[in-house]
């Protein structure tokens, strides 16, 4: 199950439902925005993971906070807290709000929902986008990398870490942190 399907899927649409409620979408549009939004987010985790320190930051990061949160709980989005762990996730993944403005525009050209809307959901993606990320890997019962078959934080990031697209992340994962431990 894909990321975006877990957000969009968690609590049988739940989390969908509330966000639309706090941005005054239908959930056909909530799920429409999440689906550009969420890639985009995707996509600044793993240019972060690939970093250097980045997936040890991002396992401390889903082992310490408190994201699985908003998957379970929808109803705590409208917490102020939502928005403020969702601009600190906005501040690793994407690095600025010029970055946060540029990719709430794209949506709104993808979407035809307006950026203004977007702006006030992105954050809330951001912490959603966590949530799943915590949720598959408190699944997978393990904070650990797991294993390739789905287990652990790897089945949680999946193609964020198939750096060479060949289907298996051992060997990306394996050099990672051969070149990591190698630099310590």
């Amino acid at each position: 199950m894909s990321i975006l399907d877990v957000i969009v899927n968690s609590g049988n649409g739940a989390a969908v439902r509330q966000l639309g409620s706090q941005v005054g979408l239908d959930e056909g549009q909530t799920a429409s925005a999440l689906s550009a939004l969420v890639p985009a987010l995707a996509s600044g985790v793993r240019r972060n993971v690939r970093a250097p320190g980045g997936l040890t930051a991002l396992m401390a990061a889903l082992s310490s906070g408190d994201h699985q949160r908003y998957i379970d709980s929808p109803g705590a989005l409208t917490d102020e807290a939502a928005v403020a762990d969702g601009n600190g996730i906005l501040g690793h993944v994407l690095g600025s709000k010029e970055v946060s403005r540029e990719v709430a525009s794209q949506a709104a050209a993808k979407t035809g929902i307006g950026a203004d809307v977007l702006k006030q959901l992105l954050p809330l993606a951001a912490t959603l986008l966590m949530g799943a990320f915590a949720k598959q890997n408190a699944q997978a019962g393990s904070t650990t990398l797991g294993d390739t078959a789905g287990g652990g934080l790897t089945g949680a990031l999946g193609d964020l870490l198939d750096q060479n697209r060949d289907g298996s992340v051992a060997d990306d994962v394996t050099g990672f942190l051969g070149r990591t431990l190698g630099r310590s």
